[in-house]
């Protein structure tokens, strides 16, 4: 029988809850750095070897379409075995996928290139679901801040990782390999090791299977707060990705160099989560719905800045993906507050996991569109599209009828 650690009661948390939460942070960590070099260098990869700047958003359309994928095996698995080897497996998935990009990439071979982006995506999701571990420790009281708490331990390999670019580039080309492989050489070795710490240390599992058959609910309409969480969710995840994923192509557009593209990206990774335990604070004092509706104006703000910003100023540019990271990162954990607190617990791990599959899909949509739109019209002209569409849809949702969160 699995072992797992007793939900938190009160507001304080067990030895074996922080424990928990201590080796699922180390995993993050490491899980942020091999996540960021499907950010870095999945564009360029894309552009190099496909040579069309209107596909160079297929590796975010493939990656974020594996983790709709993804994020319903993984949940089935951690449904039956445990949230540990859930976790740990999707860790594997996304070492093995970072290995086939290299391998892909060095063989000039396009069908394995995308295919191992697609299952790179499906094991990058593991970093996004871990923080409903983080949720489900906490008392509802601390939920917000506890998954913050998960999401701010990626925050030191998300913002590592992409300043590696030019180290990691001279060691592929040392190896006879292609200089943007390098990214993924160090994903390959980042989440496997992230998926060791978990099958070796994370004993007894932090958390217990989720309850129940893990179908989806039917015969009940959805409360209004699952449909404001889940919409307020996939709306930031569409206009992050669509933006994020064109800002290298751009910027290598007008010659900045590489390490440059890897530092506005590093920043823009690290204010994704970063701001986590803040956003979390917030969703608990004033409530996920409130943080959602800022998040709305912030993505806008971002959006406009990076569309007019002129293309040969790093800081600018780096603002821009700053207020991009922070903005979604507000409507992830807004959106996460709003969503967990609405769900009755017997669906709530099958309501989070579709939740999470509307995000992928909006980020795979994203990613695709945005290549097409920059190829046809631009950077400025898709980064405007973007804010516009956070400030109509995101704080229209969070402000609408939905009941208190």
């Amino acid at each position: 029988m699995t072992q797992t650690v007793s939900p938190a009661t009160g507001a304080g948390f067990s030895r074996e809850q922080r424990r928990a939460l201590t080796l699922i942070g180390i995993s993050q960590t490491l899980g942020g750095a091999g996540m960021a070099a499907g950010i870095t260098v999945g564009a360029l990869l894309a552009q190099d070897l496909l040579g069309s700047t209107g596909l160079a958003g297929l590796p975010a359309a493939l990656y974020t379409a594996g983790a709709a994928f993804g994020a319903v095996g993984l949940g089935r698995v951690s449904r039956r075995f445990g949230r540990a080897p859930g976790l740990a497996l999707g860790n594997g998935i996304a070492a093995l996928g970072s290995a086939g990009v290299v391998t892909g990439a060095t063989a000039r071979w396009p069908v394995l290139l995308l295919a191992a982006l697609f299952v790179y995506g499906a094991g990058t999701v593991t970093g996004l679901l871990a923080r409903y571990a983080g949720a489900d420790l906490a008392p509802p009281e601390r939920r917000g801040r506890a998954a913050g708490t998960v999401l701010f331990a990626m925050t030191l390999g998300a913002v590592v990782g992409p300043n590696l670019t030019g180290p990691t580039g001279d060691l592929a080309d040392t190896w006879g390999l292609p200089r943007l492989t390098g990214p993924f050489l160090l994903a390959a070795v980042a989440y496997m090791t992230a998926a060791l710490v978990l099958v070796v240390w994370l004993r007894p599992d932090p958390l217990p299977p989720t309850q129940g058959s893990g179908a989806a609910p039917t015969g009940e309409r959805p409360t209004p707060g699952i449909v404001t969480g889940a919409t307020v969710m996939i709306t930031a995840q569409l206009v992050m990705i669509a933006v994020m994923t064109m800002t290298p192509v751009h910027m290598a557009d007008h010659g900045h160099t590489a390490q440059a593209v890897g530092l506005v990206i590093a920043l823009h990774v690290g204010a994704m989560f970063l701001p986590s335990p803040l956003s979390g604070l917030l969703a608990d004092r004033i409530g996920g719905r409130q943080v959602a509706t800022a998040a709305g104006t912030v993505l806008l703000g971002a959006a406009l800045l990076a569309g007019l910003a002129p293309p040969t100023s790093v800081p600018l540019l780096a603002c821009a993906l700053v207020l991009l990271g922070a903005g979604w990162n507000m409507a992830l954990l807004g959106g996460t507050a709003m969503l967990t607190d609405a769900a009755p617990a017997e669906n709530r791990a099958a309501v989070q996991g579709l939740a999470d599959v509307g995000m992928s899909v909006a980020g795979a949509t994203g990613g695709m569109a945005s290549g097409l739109v920059m190829g046809g019209t631009g950077y400025p002209v898709l980064a405007v599209a973007a804010g516009a569409l956070a400030l109509a849809v995101v704080p229209a949702v969070a402000m609408s009828g939905s009941r208190p969160t």
